[in-house]
């Protein structure tokens, strides 16, 4: 969330960053929190005072009883207990000023970065680069849906039994697909430095708060009610709470973590053509990036995530496209981020595979992960991450772009991770 120093020093810049997020309401929500903040400061000036004058009257009582004043002892001491429950009612006033105030800020996004650009939805995302090989496919080229069931890979069918629509059954080479593609990311990820984490899939409400799905104003996350456990929509959410109340020295960063995790988002109301097959599922297989990094070196760890990403879709042999989403476009938690698409050709469609975003404070301020700089003051941390890669419309893309008229060919870089080089 926005830290109070940035909302009060900085009000009309916050005010700008928010309409660039197209957030509504924004001047009043600002307005909300400095009197909110304004009410905790003073309630807390007003209370520390107080606190001054019992501890001073309590020094003199003594000495007051000692001088044999008691008359004046007892009038301190009415002072005293006056003093004291007048206090229960400063700290119950402020207290309840703190936890709206902190209430009011998680509704409010995160400031794009002056880089990104205006703009409302995903028309108006800039491309920044494009890659790739060109595909050329036979004239009865099949949607990977088609291809799943012919070459037996994918049920869909089996996975609205078992559970409903959204939670395919991989099978056979199919499922041997998925795995290999896991392999893969995460040997890459090692190979790039980072630390592979397993964590776990369900996280407590505290995590979701730490990283901003919480509150869950999109009603994406599953949420298992009996124990007030969710499950996470990213390996994102366990991973970066590693840190929450942590202060890290500044020689640990940048901290640099990779996780394989199952991810499940409810997608509410998402239906149609667009949706079909692995296009957008419930449950699903990813790969993610998280560094927890220091302000001054924030940008260039975003740049050797992006250039990480695009190497593995280029081993992949895949065409892709690089796009800098705009303000209106963006994650309520990112100030910059570019997504990843791949194109589809049997589909004739592009497809996201990845988003790649540097938080900056936001997140850190929400988990309260600091570092100690140089000169031994607590500083908070930049946060950043991507997914590398999700794995649905990476296989949709793989299918379809490889298909030939023998089968389906697989990258040669897959090849040693699947064990075969191609599916007939």
């Amino acid at each position: 969330m926005l830290t109070i120093k940035q909302i009060t020093e900085n009000t009309e810049a916050v005010l700008r960053g928010l309409e660039k997020k197209h957030f509504k309401n924004a001047k009043e929500t600002i307005d909300q929190v400095i009197a909110l903040n304004n009410k905790r400061r003073s309630t807390q000036n007003e209370l520390d005072k107080n606190l001054a004058e019992v501890n001073s009257l309590s020094r003199t009582i003594g000495q007051l009883m000692k001088e044999g004043k008691k008359e004046e002892a007892e009038t301190a001491r009415a002072r005293v207990a006056e003093l004291k429950e007048g206090n229960k009612e400063l700290d119950a006033a402020m207290t309840q000023a703190a936890t709206d105030m902190q209430n009011v800020l998680y509704t409010i996004p995160n400031i794009p970065y002056d880089e990104v650009p205006e703009g409302v939805g995903a028309e108006d995302n800039v491309v920044e680069k494009m890659g790739g090989m060109e595909t050329e496919l036979p004239k009865d080229a099949l949607p990977h849906w088609e291809l799943a069931k012919k070459y037996d890979l994918i049920d869909f069918d089996l996975g609205v039994k078992i559970t409903g629509a959204g939670f395919p059954v991989y099978k056979g080479k199919g499922a041997q697909l998925q795995r290999a593609l896991i392999n893969f990311f995460l040997d890459e990820a090692r190979k790039s430095g980072y630390t592979e984490i397993m964590p776990p899939t369900v996280v407590n409400a505290a995590s979701g708060y730490g990283t901003g799905q919480l509150p869950d104003k999109e009603g994406q996350m599953y949420h298992c009610e009996v124990d007030d456990l969710y499950l996470i929509p990213t390996a994102e959410v366990p991973v970066t709470n590693i840190y929450r109340d942590v202060i890290l020295e500044e020689k640990q960063l940048p901290i640099m973590n990779c996780a394989y995790t199952q991810c499940f988002r409810r997608e509410a109301g998402s239906y149609g053509k667009d949706v079909r097959g692995l296009n957008r599922l419930h449950e699903f297989s990813k790969v993610e990036l998280v560094r927890i990094d220091k302000p001054e070196h924030s940008k260039q760890s975003h740049q050797e995530m992006l250039n990480h990403v695009e190497g593995l879709l280029q081993k992949l042999e895949l065409p892709y496209r690089i796009l800098r989403l705009c303000g209106g476009d963006m994650s309520f938690t990112a100030a910059l981020c570019f997504d990843f698409e791949v194109y589809s050709e049997a589909q004739k469609r592009w497809l996201e595979v990845s988003s790649v975003s540097n938080f900056d404070t936001y997140q850190a301020n929400r988990l309260k992960c600091r570092y100690r700089n140089a000169e031994k003051k607590t500083e908070l941390c930049h946060t950043l991450n991507g997914s590398a890669l999700a794995l649905p419309r990476i296989v949709a893309a793989l299918l379809e772009n490889n298909q030939t008229p023998e089968g389906i060919r697989i990258p040669k870089a897959l090849v040693p991770y699947c064990g075969f080089d191609m599916i007939d």
